[in-house]
C-alpha cells in the first residue's frame, strides 16, 4: 500500500471515527414500572402495577387488533395454588386512528395504574410469577418492546413481596416505599399528537378522531337534509302556521324556539341512545368487527338505494295520525313538542339515511361522545331554519320554489353514501383478511360511482322521480367539474400514486396489486439476487435479511456495502419513512441496487432456542432475553447507543459507519445524501485498500 493510499485510508477512518464520536447515548427509559400488593381479605390478594411516564409519552392499550402494534400485556404463569379473579381493571384509553395501520389504536398516558385480583386456594404460600410487555411512544418515535419479569409471594398469614422491582433511573431513594399514584390520563393537544413533517392524512385522520368532527359532520348532514323534499317545504308550512295561530307574535316566536329546542332534544336523545346501549365497549369491538362493518356496508347500500328512488323509506302512517290528533288536544307547549315529534316522524324517508350513516360513523369512532355530538349537529342545523324564519316572516319569501331539484339532492347523497359504503367493506376485508378487495379494486369502485354523478349532475341519466332536465344550471355544472376532477385525481392511484387527500378511506398500500414504483426501471448497475435462509420481501419489493450475520458474510461477498435498518412490525414511523420516502423511484433504485440490505425487527416474537437466551444489563437493569426482536433490540442499544425505530446505518465489511446514521425524516432530498454518502465512501475506503 503506497503514502497515497495509506493517507486516504487514514482519513477515511477519522472520518469514521467522528461520526461515531458524535453519536451521544440516547437509550431512552421513559416509562417506569414499580409492583406492590394489597391485602383484601384472607384469602384474596390485590395486584397493582403502577407505571410511571415522562410527559409526552404513552403505552399502547391492552385490547389491539391484530395487524397492528404490540398491545400492553400481563400474563401470569399456571399455577394450582391461586385463581385470577376477573381481568385486568386499567384507566379508559385514548383512542386514536392510525392511518399506517388503518385501525384505532388505545393509547395509555401519564401515571396509570393496572389492578388484578388473585384468590390463593392453596393452604401453602404460592408465587404469583409472569411478564408484563409493552411498547412506548411519542409524537415522533416508538421504542421496541420490553419485558419485564414480576413475582408476588402471596398467603393468608405472610404478607411478605418477595420482589418488589423498581426500575428508574438513579433514583438516591430508591428503596423508598412507593405510594400508589393517582390515576390521571393526560391527553396530548390536537398540536402536539402531530408531528411537523407528518402526512397530510395523519392529521386528517388526527381531526376525525376528535368526537368534536362528529359534530361538524352532523351539522353538515343537517344542512344537506333541508334541501330533500321531506324537509324543505315544511319550512314555511310550519312557520306559517306558528304566525297564523298565535295570538300575538311573542307567543308565535316562543312556540317556534320551543318547535326547534323539541327537534334538536329528540334527536340529542336518539345520540344518547346508541351510545348507552352499546358503551365504549362495544363500540370498540364495533370499529374492527368484520361482521359489523359488513353489516354498516349493507346498511348504507340500503340507504343509497332507497335515495336513488327505488323505495320510500316510510314508518307506520298510525303513528304520525295519532300524534298529530294528541297535539290538537293538547295544545300549549307539550302539543309543540309533540309536533316536533311528528316533523322527526314525517321526514324520516329522507333524514332517516342521513342519520343512520352519521349514527355509524359516529359509533365506529369508538368515542362515547360521537353520537349524541353528531345528533347535536344534525338537528341544530334542521332546527335554525324554523327558529329564524319565525323571527323574521317576511324572509319566508326569499325560500326558492320547491321542485324536482329536492329529489336531485336526494340522488347526488345516494352517490355519496355509496362511496361512503366501500369504506366500512374495505375495513371488513381488511380485518377479516380476505384479500377480496385490492386498492386499486377499490378506486375503480369510486372512479365509476363519481363518473355516474357527474353525468346524473349533467341530465345523462335519469332515476324515476326525476324530472326532465330542460337546461343545466350553473350550480350542476360546479359539481359535475368537481366530480369529474375527483375522478382524473383518483387515476394515477391505479398505478400506486398515495392519493393522501382520501388515504384514511382506502385499503392501505400493502392491497396494491400493481405499483408503479416497484417496477420503475432504472438501475445503472445490476440487482442484486439474494441468497439466504434469512431472505424476505420488504415494502415496494425490496429484498432483505433478517439476521444480521447471514447478510453481513452476503454483503462481503456481493462487495456491497450494507444498509442496516433498525424497525418494528409495530412501528408506525418505519410504515411512514417507507410510504413517504421508500415510494420515491430514487430511493428504491439506490436500496435495491447499491446496497445488501439488512431489516431487523426488534419486536419480532419468535421464540429463541433456550441455548440462544441471555441476559442483558443494556438498560442498566437486568433483562432476560427470550425472543429475536429483543436480540436485535439489545444489539442496536448496545453497538449504537439507541434504541428508537425506524434506526438506518450504513456500514461497511468491518461494521464501520460510512455516514451519520438516520432515524425519522421525511425528507427525500436529505435521504437520498445519506445513501449516496454512505456508497461514495464505501468506494473511497475500498480503493485505499
Amino acid at each position: 500500500m503506497n503514502f497515497r493510499a495509506s493517507f486516504t485510508k487514514a482519513i477515511i477512518l477519522i472520518t469514521l471515527v467522528t461520526i461515531t464520536g458524535n453519536l451521544y447515548s440516547q437509550i431512552l427509559d421513559p416509562v417506569r414500572w414499580s409492583f406492590s400488593k394489597e391485602k383484601l381479605e384472607d384469602n384474596r390478594y390485590e395486584l397493582i402495577f403502577t407505571a410511571n411516564m415522562d410527559e409526552g409519552w404513552s403505552v399502547y392499550g391492552f385490547e389491539l387488533e391484530s395487524g397492528g402494534p404490540i398491545p400492553t400485556s400481563i400474563e401470569f404463569e399456571e399455577d394450582e395454588g391461586y385463581n385470577l379473579v376477573g381481568g385486568l381493571e386499567y384507566p379508559e384509553p385514548e383512542v386514536k386512528f392510525d392511518p399506517n395501520f388503518n385501525m384505532d389504536i388505545p393509547m395509555l398516558s401519564g401515571d396509570i395504574t393496572i389492578r388484578q385480583v388473585v384468590e390463593v386456594v392453596s393452604s401453602e404460600p404460592v408465587l404469583v410469577m409472569g411478564e408484563l410487555v409493552f411498547m412506548a411512544c411519542d409524537d415522533t418515535q416508538c421504542l421496541p418492546p420490553d419485558y419485564l419479569d414480576f413475582s408476588f409471594r402471596l398467603s393468608g398469614a405472610d404478607d411478605e413481596i418477595i420482589e418488589e422491582k423498581v426500575y428508574e433511573e438513579a433514583k438516591p431513594d430508591k428503596e423508598e416505599k412507593i405510594l400508589e399514584p393517582e390515576v390521571d390520563i393526560t391527553v396530548p393537544s390536537d398540536e402536539e399528537t402531530v408531528a411537523e413533517d407528518v402526512f397530510y392524512e395523519v392529521e386528517d385522520a388526527e381531526r376525525e378522531g376528535s368526537p368534536w368532527w362528529n359534530f361538524v359532520l352532523g351539522f353538515m348532514g343537517g344542512l344537506l337534509a333541508l334541501l330533500t323534499p321531506c324537509v324543505f317545504p315544511m319550512i314555511p308550512l310550519t312557520v306559517s302556521f306558528f304566525l297564523r295561530n298565535a295570538g300575538n307574535r311573542s307567543k308565535a316566536m316562543r312556540d317556534a324556539l320551543f318547535y326547534g329546542f323539541s327537534i334538536i332534544f329528540i334527536y340529542v336523545v336518539v345520540g344518547i341512545l346508541v351510545s348507552v346501549l352499546f358503551g365504549a365497549d362495544r363500540l370498540n369491538a364495533l370499529a374492527t368487527s368484520p361482521g359489523f362493518n359488513l353489516f354498516f356496508f349493507a346498511l348504507l347500500i340500503f340507504f343509497a338505494v332507497a335515495f336513488f328512488g327505488a323505495f320510500e323509506l316510510q314508518l307506520p302512517s298510525s303513528w304520525t295520525n295519532k300524534l298529530d290528533a294528541k297535539a290538537d288536544q293538547t295544545g300549549g307547549l307539550a302539543g309543540v313538542f309533540l309536533m316536533g315529534l311528528i316533523f322527526v316522524l314525517v321526514s324520516f324517508s329522507c333524514t332517516g339515511p342521513i342519520v343512520g350513516t352519521l349514527l355509524v360513523e359516529a359509533a365506529l369512532s369508538r368515542n362515547v361522545l360521537a353520537p349524541a355530538l353528531g345528533m347535536t349537529g344534525f338537528s341544530i342545523a334542521l332546527a335554525i331554519p324554523f327558529t329564524l324564519f319565525a323571527i323574521f316572516p317576511t324572509a319566508l319569501k326569499s325560500l326558492p320554489k320547491s321542485g324536482g331539484w329536492m329529489n336531485a339532492v336526494k340522488v347526488v347523497l345516494g352517490f355519496i353514501v355509496l362511496a361512503f359504503a366501500m369504506k366500512f367493506f374495505a375495513v371488513a376485508d381488511a380485518v377479516g383478511q380476505w384479500n377480496i378487495l385490492s386498492r386499486e379494486g377499490f378506486i375503480v369502485i369510486w372512479m365509476a360511482i363519481f363518473l355516474l354523478l357527474g353525468f346524473y349532475l349533467l341530465g345523462k341519466i335519469r332515476f324515476a322521480h326525476d324530472s326532465k332536465l330542460e337546461t343545466v344550471s350553473v350550480p350542476r355544472i360546479v359539481l359535475a367539474i368537481i366530480s369529474f376532477a375527483f375522478v382524473f385525481y383518483l387515476l394515477p392511484g391505479l398505478w400506486g400514486a398515495p392519493l393522501r387527500t382520501v388515504s384514511s378511506f382506502l385499503p392501505p398500500m400493502t392491497a396494491q396489486s400493481f405499483n408503479i414504483t416497484q417496477t420503475a426501471t432504472a438501475p445503472a448497475t445490476a440487482q442484486i439476487v439474494y441468497e439466504g435462509e434469512s431472505v424476505q420481501e420488504g415494502p415496494h419489493g425490496l429484498m432483505a435479511f433478517t439476521d444480521y450475520y447471514e447478510g453481513m458474510a452476503f454483503a462481503e461477498e456481493q462487495g456491497k456495502p450494507v444498509f442496516l435498518d433498525f424497525t418494528g412490525l409495530g412501528c408506525a414511523n418505519c410504515r411512514k419513512m417507507e410510504a413517504a420516502v421508500w415510494s420515491d423511484p430514487r430511493v428504491q433504485e439506490r436500496l435495491r441496487n447499491n446496497f445488501v440490505k439488512i431489516s431487523l425487527y426488534v419486536d419480532e416474537r419468535t421464540r429463541l432456542p433456550e441455548d440462544e437466551q441471555f441476559v442483558s444489563t443494556v438498560t442498566g437493569r437486568e433483562r432476560k432475553i427470550r425472543t429475536v426482536g429483543q436480540k436485535w433490540s439489545v444489539f442496536q442499544a448496545e453497538n449504537y447507543n439507541i434504541n428508537t425505530q425506524p434506526y438506518y446505518v450504513i456500514l461497511d465489511h468491518d461494521e464501520n459507519m460510512l455516514a451519520e446514521p438516520r432515524g425519522y425524516n421525511t425528507n427525500i432530498e436529505e435521504y437520498i445524501e445519506f445513501l449516496d454518502e454512505g456508497v461514495e465512501n464505501f468506494k473511497i475506503a475500498d480503493s485505499a485498500e
